[in-house]
């Protein structure tokens, strides 16, 4: 996250999943490919893991590249490998604690393909009461012994046998293990918003993910949109604070939606659609979005602008501004365009061109940790001290884009003091040609959203205005 500037076979009783499936982008795996016919829905869950939690690979494009590549697979399926994987890393944490309650040698001393043999048995046998506990440790063993570890099928077998036993009596004294929090987290939350809060923060994180989309307005109305997706067996719920916004659920996967592939909507998170929301463009409207991809933001202010004004989205990389490009044309937007830049190198043909700045920056991600679960164990305190210093020369470079009496919407998706309330300080303290506008937000110019608050993820906006001088 800090090294770019953009922001994701079992029997038949495994088919009563109740958890939720979290959305990510295309990408490369390296997952290995499985024949189509011999497919092993718990190895490839494991394969996933390993990738993840010991190569470092981001878990919402690891998942999402599998499942994209294994389409054939059952919706019970890949339901099944997605809940797996997913609470897995989830609670990992908590995982590795009952682990180490009934093993001799602990989960950081085990080989990795071990550990997370073990990490995924145990989430099974603690989280998912549809799966046989006999069924997890026979398979285990069976995934063991296939993968040269033979010798080891005895102690796989009987750690989870005894954990099988004993699960109940397992007691969680500490919010960290609770929660499967990363202590750092906790004392940060704790020392932000009290232990009570904290603790609810905590809990939202293991709430049950939505999907979130809004109506391509340029393309058709939330009604029109409701009605085509209905008729595409598609369950559509209303939310109440944003009239072209949806909840869907009930349908396999996104691109099997002719009307996701038309470019109907876009799916986003509620509070990201409070930013295009909160910049409130005009006709007419020249805005530059510096850290866009893969574009949700920019493309939804395009779409507000009504075919007037131009949008111009930069990233970092080609692959991401790719990305923009590829939601531009699915969304048919005349008025956008994108390019390849690095939002730390100053653009003088830029200096004073934009009514509104979008300045939705690279992030520790910990508003979305319910979401991007492997976050929290990527993040470190001095990877947020590294982000607070890109964000501030970001902004140091980008600011003087702004025409005077112009917007710049500075956003998060992170509920940390140091990314939000003290960037902004310090931000109107270097340039005071720039205030908070007192009509956002309650007077105050900022709003920090946090976790499970109308439904979405953590977020923080603040809108400023730069004076005539």
């Amino acid at each position: 996250m800090i090294n770019n500037h953009s922001k994701n076979n079992h029997n038949n009783k495994n088919s009563q999943i109740n958890k939720n499936n979290i959305p990510g982008r295309p990408a490369k795996s390296n997952v290995t490919a499985h024949n189509e016919h011999s497919v092993d829905t718990r190895e490839l869950a494991l394969e996933m893991l390993i990738e993840i939690n010991e190569r470092g690979a981001f878990s919402h494009i690891v998942l999402r590249s599998v499942l994209d590549k294994y389409q054939y697979l059952s919706k019970q399926d890949r339901a099944f490998m997605t809940r797996l994987v997913d609470g897995t890393i989830e609670y990992m944490l908590q995982l590795d604690y009952i682990i180490d309650s009934f093993s001799k040698t602990k989960v950081r001393k085990m080989k990795p393909f071990i550990r997370n043999l073990l990490r995924m048995s145990v989430y099974q046998i603690k989280y998912m009461d549809a799966v046989p506990d006999s069924a997890v440790c026979n398979e285990a063993v069976k995934l063991a012994k296939r993968h040269k570890f033979a010798q080891l099928s005895g102690f796989v077998n009987g750690v989870l046998r005894n954990i099988a036993r004993n699960i109940d009596s397992v007691q969680f004294d500490t919010l960290s293990i609770r929660y499967s929090m990363p202590q750092w987290i906790v004392d940060r939350f704790v020392a932000a918003y009290g232990e009570k809060k904290a603790e609810e923060i905590f809990k939202a994180f293991h709430n049950k993910s939505t999907i979130s989309i809004r109506t391509n307005l340029t393309r058709c109305t939330p009604d029109e949109l409701r009605a085509t997706l209905e008729a595409e067996g598609v369950t559509v719920t209303a939310v109440d604070e944003l009239n072209y916004a949806f909840v869907i659920s009930g349908f396999d996967y996104l691109n099997g939606l002719q009307s996701f592939r038309d470019g109907l909507f876009y799916v986003q998170d509620i509070s990201s659609m409070l930013v295009a929301q909160t910049a409130a463009p005009k006709k007419g409207d020249y805005v530059i979005d510096v850290c866009a991809a893969p574009g949700g933001k920019s493309t939804h202010i395009a779409e507000l602008l009504q075919g007037s004004g131009h949008v111009f989205a930069r990233d970092l990389t080609d692959n991401k501004v790719d990305m923009i490009e590829e939601n531009i044309d699915r969304h048919g937007l005349n008025n956008m365009s994108a390019e390849v830049w690095d939002a730390t190198v100053f653009d003088a043909d830029s200096a004073g061109k934009a009514d509104i700045l979008i300045c939705d920056l690279p992030c520790s991600g910990l508003g979305v940790l319910g979401r991007k679960k492997d976050i929290r164990y990527k993040m470190t305190p001095g990877s947020v001290d590294e982000l607070v210093v890109l964000q501030r020369q970001i902004l140091d470079t980008v600011h003087t884009y702004v025409k005077p009496n112009g917007v710049l919407v500075y956003s998060t998706c992170t509920i940390d003091e140091a990314e939000n309330e003290d960037n902004v300080r310090w931000f109107i303290e270097k340039h005071p040609e720039f205030e908070l506008d007192k009509s956002f937000a309650e007077g105050t110019g900022m709003k920090q959203i946090l976790p499970g608050e109308h439904g979405s993820d953590g977020f923080f906006i603040a809108r400023f205005i730069k004076s005539k001088l």
